[in-house]
This record gives C-alpha cells, structure tokens and sequence, in this order.
C-alpha cells in the first residue's frame, strides 16, 4: 500500500479478529504497529505473529473505556517509534449485546458502557492522537462501525447499533474539523465477519441465514475488512475523506425480500 511504509500506527483491539488481520496487514506493509487489547496475552500473540513475519510491532494493555488507559496507549507509540500516523480504533465490547433488550426494556447503564467502549473511545483515541499526527505532517483515522448502524435493528442490538451509527457520525466531524490540517478520517462497516466472536456459538442454521442475506457467496473474512482499512488509511485513498465504507458483501444495499425471494426462485 503506497505511503505506508515507515509510518507509525496503533490498532486497538488487535488481540483477534479484524484487530488482529489489521494490524498484520499494516506491519507487512511496513507500519511499526503499537497492538492494543485489554487481553494484553492477545496482544503479544498478535505481536509473535508480526514479528516472526519479519514485522515491527510491540504490545499495549489497554482498557479503552478508560481515558487515561487510552491517553497511556499514544504516548506508549510516540515514545517508541517518535511519531504517530495512524489510527485504526476497532475495539468494541461485542459481549454487551448477549445482554441487551428492546428499546421498552432498555437498561440505560448497559447502553452507557456500550457506548463508552464503541463510540467514547474512538473520540478519545482521535483526541490523543490528532495533535501528534499534526505534528508528525498529517495523520490518517479508521474507526471500525458496522452495518447495523445503518439499519433499524429487529432484536436486541439496540445500543450496539446506535453506538455504531455515533461512530459514522464522529468519522465525518473529525474529518471536517482537521482536514485542512492534513488530517484524514474514514471508517469502515462491515456485514458479518468470520471473528471468533462471531463464530462463538453461532449454529449452522444462523450462518446460513447471513449467507442468504449477503450478495457474496459467503460472509466475510478479517482480512476482507483489513484489506480496506489498509487501503483507506494509505496514500491510494489521500482524496477519501469523511466517508464511511461498507466492506459488507453487498447486505446493506439490496431489498430485505431478497433472501426469501432468492429462495422462491431457487424453488
């Protein structure tokens, strides 16, 4: 990816999953990567993985619902690597939604941590880290959202998915506030994504479903996700700004009667 070379970039939520695909697709194009997670045992596997590819990267323990913790994890890259480029907030709490309820049945202290964790850090990780990538010529940020910001939810991912959509929003003003400092901000949203997280306990049954509802012959993989993340945070997309990308198989863009209707037809 061109321009990336030589810079330096933090990924948080890099212990697994589209965390993890990011942050070796930026070390290979040869990012030094500050690996954040709070499982800080993640982290150093993400780290290994790096490292024995010839990477440069170190591990960072880090609760992104703390300020302090996120303040902590910028300084820990400038002080390493000089400088910061980059910024890849993905970290979410995607257990919370295990708990969550319809909007009638809404625990407002659930919807607070989902949102510390989804939308808070992604403003506070751009708070820290804006000044050094202005002082280092320009900077580029990639926050992670998700396609249920974009539609209504049926179930219970009531806050997970305003979190998300907070997150698009967030996107567009960093953006529009630091442009013209040289400052870069976009994010991705992803459809269903083979993670851990997500393969955790999903049966058959469900899997297909997403399958059917995609336009791709199957859901996606993290490095489908890290792939465009890599792209947008590199000079190829230096005329991108502000934009929220779906990396989603095509789920957000089609009829919701396709899935039955793609049955009938195949009937």
């Amino acid at each position: 990816m061109e321009g990336l070379a030589g810079k330096v970039g933090i990924v948080t939520g890099a212990a697994s999953g589209i965390g993890r695909a990011t942050a070796r697709k930026l070390a290979a194009c040869g990012v030094s990567v500050v690996v954040s997670d709070i499982n800080l045992a993640g982290a150093e596997e993400t780290v290994q993985l790096i490292v024995e590819a010839k990477g440069t990267a170190i591990a960072q323990q880090t609760d992104v619902g703390s300020e302090p913790a996120l303040a902590a994890m910028v300084e820990k890259a400038v002080a390493t690597y000089g400088a910061l480029h980059l910024l890849h907030s993905n970290a979410a709490n995607t257990e919370l939604v295990e708990h969550e309820t319809k909007v009638a049945q809404a625990d407002a202290d659930l919807w607070d941590l989902t949102f510390d964790v989804n939308a808070r850090s992604a403003l506070l990780g751009a708070k820290y880290a804006i000044g050094h990538m202005i002082t280092a010529g320009g900077g580029s940020i990639v926050n992670t959202s998700s396609a249920t910001g974009q539609f209504g939810e049926p179930h219970t991912r009531t806050a997970y998915a305003a979190s998300k959509a907070a997150v698009d929003q967030l996107t567009r003003t960093i953006a529009t506030q630091y442009g013209k400092q040289g400052i870069r901000a976009n994010a991705v949203a992803p459809g269903a994504v083979r993670t851990p997280n997500f393969d955790d306990g999903i049966s058959e049954e469900v899997l297909d479903l997403w399958r059917r509802n995609h336009l791709t012959p199957d859901v996606g993989k993290p490095e489908d996700v890290a792939n465009a993340v890599a792209f947008l945070l590199s000079d190829l997309a230096g005329f991108i700004t502000g934009q929220v990308l779906n990396v989603d198989g095509g789920l957000t863009i089609h009829s919701p009667l396709y899935s039955e209707m793609l049955l009938g037809r195949e009937a």
